[in-house]
């Protein structure tokens, strides 16, 4: 079992930076792929950013490339993901996902297994 806690969320202007980061606990997480999803009121969850297990590889949405960036320290089984230049438009709850399946990186919410509790991101104008 996997146990995933998302912190870093809050209120910020737009421009502005915030750092999220997903502790994860369990054996073997360390080996696991990765991502960070988003869910803004009314609409579906979408992926972000996902990781793969060595912190090789990494995939990106159009909407954050450029402006995120998805790292993670093995040692301490955590994930990050560093927003520059936020939007108004990336408020919603930010989730943290993980599935051991670490073949190949993975963008659909149905290939995680285990999820975090979500944090607020919210961005003023």
């Amino acid at each position: 079992q996997v146990q995933l806690v998302e912190s870093g969320g809050g209120l910020v202007q737009a421009g502005g930076s915030l750092r999220l980061s997903c502790a994860s606990s369990g054996r073997t997480s360390g080996s696991y792929v990765m991502g960070w999803f988003r869910q803004a009121p009314g609409k579906y969850r979408l992926i972000v950013a996902a990781i793969n297990w060595s912190g090789s590889s990494a995939y990106y949405a159009a909407p954050v490339k450029g402006r995120f960036t998805i790292s993670r320290d093995n040692a301490k089984t955590t994930v990050y993901l560093q927003m520059n230049s936020l939007k108004p438009k990336d408020t919603a709850v930010y989730y943290c996902a993980a599935t051991p399946d670490n073949t190949r990186l993975r963008i659909s919410k149905y290939e995680y297994t285990y999820w975090g509790q979500g944090t607020q991101v919210t961005v003023s104008s």
